[in-house]
C-alpha cells in the first residue's frame, strides 16, 4: 500500500500586520486547533456540524451538596499573551465564543445567543447565523459560564484564520452545575475594518466507544492534559494507536497540555485542498510544555526544540513548531511556520 507523501499541515502565508479588535460587549462584565475558501462549505468544514448538543466531556454535581448553593464559577476572559503573531485575529475569535457560550438565567435561548453576539458589532443576520452554529457551545441550561484554556491557529494567512478555541464550560439547570466544554474552529476573514468571524464549527466527538489499553492509559495519565473535546475524542476510540503511544513516551519526560486531537480541527490543511492528519485520529497539538506555553517567547527554546525532536523519536513523520529544526530522519519530518509558532504539531502517517 503506497505512503502518502509527507506533507506540512500548514503553507507559509503571508502575514497582514493591520487588524482591528472586537470590542467586549458590556454584558460581559456582569456576567463575569482548512480551508482556502474555494471549496463547498461542506467540504471546507471542521469534522462537527451546527446544531451538536453534546457537550465532549462533563460531570454533573448537585451544587447544594457542595455547600455553594447553584453558583457557578467567575468568567475569566482570556487574553493574548506576548509573540501572538496576529493577536487581533485570535481575541475576535475568542470574544465571540466566551460571549455565546456565557449567559445569566433567562439569556440560553436562540435569540439570546444572537443578542450577544450582535452587542460585539456583528451584524444582525450574521449574529443570528452564528447563534446558531454554536452548538455544543449553547446547550439547554438556566446559566453558564465558559472558560477558554487556549486559542490555537488552525491556519493563519494574510486575510483568513482559522483559530482553534479550546475551552471549558459550567452550566447549571436548577440546583444542579454541569462541567464539561468543547473546541470550536473559529473562521475569519480580514476585511478593512479588521478580523470578522465568518463561521464557526464546533468539534463533535461522537459517542464512548470500546478503549484499548493504550487510550485507557492516556486517559489516566496526570502528565497528559487533555481538555474536553480531546478527551472525548480518545474516549471515542478512534484516535490511533501511534497517536496515543507516543503521547504515552512523551508523558515519560514531560508534562504537557494538549489543545486537540481530531476533532474541532479542519478538515483540511489550512489554504490547501490536502487532508490534515488530524480528522482520521493520526495527530495531536501541545500549546504548553512543562507549564510553560509554546507561544511564550519566554519559554525556553531548548525546551520546544526538545520536546519536538522526543516527538520525531516517537515516530511522528510530521513535527511542526515555532523553530525550524535540522538532522531529521527525513527531510521534511520538521517543519515550521506562522501558524505552528504558537503549538507543536505531531502527526503519523498510520
Amino acid at each position: 500500500m503506497a505512503r502518502r507523501p509527507p506533507i506540512h499541515e500548514q503553507r507559509p502565508g503571508p502575514l497582514g500586520r493591520r487588524a482591528l479588535l472586537l470590542g467586549t460587549a458590556a454584558w460581559c462584565a456582569g456576567a463575569m486547533g482548512c480551508s482556502d475558501g474555494t471549496k463547498t462549505p461542506e467540504a471546507t468544514r471542521s469534522p462537527s456540524g451546527p446544531g451538536t448538543r453534546q457537550p465532549s466531556a462533563s460531570t454533573t454535581t448537585p451544587a447544594a451538596s457542595k455547600g455553594v448553593g447553584a453558583a457557578l464559577p467567575s468568567s475569566v476572559p482570556w487574553r493574548p499573551g506576548p509573540g501572538e503573531v496576529t493577536p487581533a485575529a485570535k481575541t475576535a475569535a475568542v470574544r465571540l465564543v466566551e460571549a455565546l457560550g456565557t449567559w445569566r438565567a433567562g439569556q440560553g435561548d436562540v435569540r439570546g445567543a444572537t443578542a450577544r453576539a450582535a452587542a460585539l458589532g456583528i451584524p444582525a443576520a450574521s449574529a443570528a447565523r452564528l447563534a446558531a452554529e454554536a452548538g455544543p457551545l449553547t446547550p439547554s441550561a438556566d446559566e453558564a459560564v465558559v472558560r477558554v484554556i487556549d486559542a490555537q491557529y488552525g491556519g493563519i494567512l494574510s486575510d483568513s484564520a482559522s483559530v482553534l478555541v479550546v475551552c471549558e464550560q459550567s452550566t447549571r439547570t436548577g440546583t444542579a452545575v454541569r462541567r464539561g466544554g468543547t473546541t470550536v474552529d473559529v473562521r475569519l476573514s480580514r476585511t478593512s475594518s479588521g478580523w470578522e468571524v465568518t463561521s464557526l464549527h464546533p468539534a463533535d466527538p461522537g459517542s464512548a466507544g470500546p478503549l484499548g489499553a493504550s487510550a485507557k492509559a492516556v486517559l489516566a495519565q496526570a502528565r497528559i492534559e487533555l481538555p474536553p473535546a480531546s478527551a472525548a475524542d480518545v474516549r471515542s476510540g478512534k484516535v490511533h494507536e501511534s497517536a496515543l503511544r507516543a503521547m504515552l513516551r512523551l508523558a515519560g519526560d514531560y508534562r504537557f497540555s494538549v489543545s486537540v486531537v481530531r476533532s474541532g480541527h479542519p478538515l483540511d490543511v489550512f489554504g490547501t485542498d490536502r487532508p490534515s492528519d488530524h480528522p482520521p485520529g493520526r495527530a495531536f497539538d501541545v500549546w504548553r510544555v512543562d507549564g510553560h506555553p509554546v507561544v511564550d517567547p519566554a519559554t525556553s527554546r531548548g525546551l520546544i526544540t526538545g520536546f519536538m525532536r522526543a516527538a520525531a523519536a516517537a515516530g511522528s513523520y510530521n513535527v511542526g513548531g515555532p523553530v525550524q529544526l535540522s538532522g531529521g530522519a527525513t527531510a521534511n519530518q520538521f517543519f515550521s511556520d506562522a501558524t505552528h509558532h504558537d503549538h507543536v504539531h505531531i502527526g503519523f502517517r498510520s
